[in-house]
């Protein structure tokens, strides 16, 4: 019974790919990135603006799940205190 069961979890793991990803943050959250060159994120509950030193991702370029394209691009590079995108 238990080899049937963890034949039929593997068979559901590898059927959903990588529908398990992480989220950046919880759900009634977003992410906001900290100014400088230094960066770093934190989560904010929904309808509450970032404090500083942190302010809203631009607009599209918003990390959703570890290791999307998004998530990776903000590894290298911030924002400065004009709103700038930097390199980092």
């Amino acid at each position: 019974m238990i080899a049937l069961a963890a034949v039929g979890l593997g068979g559901l793991v590898a059927t959903t790919g990588c529908s398990f990803q992480e989220s950046i943050c919880p759900g009634g959250e977003y992410p906001a990135i900290a100014v400088g060159a230094q960066g770093g994120s934190s989560c904010f509950p929904d309808g509450q603006e970032p404090t500083p030193p942190y302010v809203r991702y631009p607009e599209g370029k918003v990390p959703r799940h570890v290791d999307d394209e998004w998530d990776v691009y903000w590894r290298s590079h911030g924002i400065d205190e004009n709103n700038n995108i930097i390199e980092t």
